[in-house]
């Protein structure tokens, strides 16, 4: 087998393309997510906290600051050694955020799941001579 059949075959295989498609969907469901976060969650985290919840020009300039700079763009742009701690925590709460939105997402599809298992049917048990004859038959094609 050639090299590039073997690579359309392991292309072509169902888990290579449900796993593409999984990106493809995941990156839109991500940005989804992230403005549910940023437009819809964030401003009450905002309204309730009493502020702007965006703590990025909160840093620490280590080491020498010879223009006085005080923003923290200003800062990096010069190329100042800058501890930019609270950039870090931005990012730390709309992560911690995210993932909650998600956990509730997972944890909605899951009892949504959970009732269409309950209101399926459960299958009705085979018949005795039915499960009897089939018996029969596997036996028949054991010996045969």
């Amino acid at each position: 087998m050639s090299i590039i059949q073997e690579f359309r075959e392991f292309a072509v295989k169902g888990n290579v393309m449900d796993l593409a498609v999984g990106v493809i969907i995941g990156g839109a469901f991500g940005k989804i997510i992230d403005s549910m976060v940023k437009d819809l969650i964030m401003p009450f985290v905002s309204w309730i906290l009493g502020g702007e919840v965006d703590y990025s020009n909160w840093f620490v300039v280590l080491g020498d600051n010879p223009n006085n700079l005080t923003n923290l763009a200003d800062l990096q742009e010069a190329g100042l050694n800058v501890f930019a701690y609270g950039n870090f925590l931005t990012v730390l709460i709309n992560f911690l955020l995210l993932a909650w939105v998600v956990f509730l997402l997972v944890k909605f599809m899951n009892k949504l799941r959970r009732k269409e298992e309950e209101a399926a049917p459960a299958p009705e048990p085979t018949p005795e001579d039915i499960a009897l004859l089939r018996e029969i038959r596997d036996e028949l094609k054991r010996k045969g």
